[in-house]
């Protein structure tokens, strides 16, 4: 008998160290089909060796606490209009699809049609932008580091970034909120993936214009630590995160 064997995302050695009790429940599986062999043919094999020792899911990291974080800020202060910018579609975008409409922005195609989402293509950088207060709520979560470095076809610009904090503000209204986050840690560019910020950076680039109603952090290991105090020392050595995720909420001044 020939065995068709999907090897996909699995360790090779562990496969084999455990390929006796694989066989052995396969063949106990088979037993059990004497009164109806025929309801589910068996196929290749697709060996799983390693969901058996892992935790049910995962809840840590960047992504995972910002867009749980900011879906639920956006449901507690519902927004007449929210617009995201750059962030991921199939996370924070389709949390926040659940409950509400939600406009996004991105330099790339949206092809998809799915309820409660309005795309528009938008270059963010561009210093032609003609949407001056056009509403009242905006996030930018995990996109600002990669203005300006070609990663999603974008043009290349070195202060990418501040052209497209720009538009940012210039799009919200007085007085509404900006959920913003980007990767912190020591100040560097890592081409062509991404910026990393560090606190005090960001800090200047706020100054003027936004209130800060909080600021969250996820640290190194992937764990979320909200309203963190923005004192002197944290500030200067950003939380040592050597590369962690600054999550704010802002109010424009």
């Amino acid at each position: 008998m020939q065995f068709r064997i999907i090897v996909k995302g699995t360790n090779l050695s562990k496969l084999i160290k455990t390929l006796p009790s694989f066989l052995s429940e396969y063949r106990e599986l088979k037993k059990q089909t004497t009164h109806s062999p025929d309801d589910f043919p068996f196929d290749k094999f697709y060996p799983c060796i390693e969901d058996r020792s892992q935790e049910s899911g995962t809840a840590s990291g960047h992504y995972f606490h910002q867009d749980l974080l900011v879906s639920s800020k956006i449901f507690k202060n519902n927004p007449i209009k929210h617009i995201d910018i750059g962030s991921r579609v199939d996370g924070f975008v389709s949390h926040v699809a659940s409950f509400r409409e939600i406009e996004i922005f991105d330099i790339r195609k949206l092809t998809i049609q799915i309820d409660n989402i309005v795309f528009k293509q938008v270059d963010m950088m561009d210093p032609q932008l003609d949407l001056a207060e056009y509403c009242d709520s905006i996030s930018c979560l995990h996109a600002l580091e990669h203005f300006g470095l070609g990663r999603y076809g974008d043009k290349i610009d070195y202060q990418g970034h501040l052209k497209g904090w720009q538009n940012i503000y210039n799009v919200l209204k007085r007085n509404g909120k900006l959920y913003f986050s980007v990767p912190i840690g020591k100040q560097r560019i890592e081409f062509n993936a991404h910026r990393v910020f560090s606190l005090d950076y960001l800090l200047k680039m706020m100054n003027n214009r936004y209130r800060i109603n909080s600021f969250c952090y996820v640290n190194d290991a992937g764990n979320l630590i909200k309203n963190a105090e923005l004192n002197r020392n944290s500030i200067t050595d950003n939380f040592s995160c050597h590369y962690g995720c600054g999550i704010f909420e802002l109010t424009k001044l």
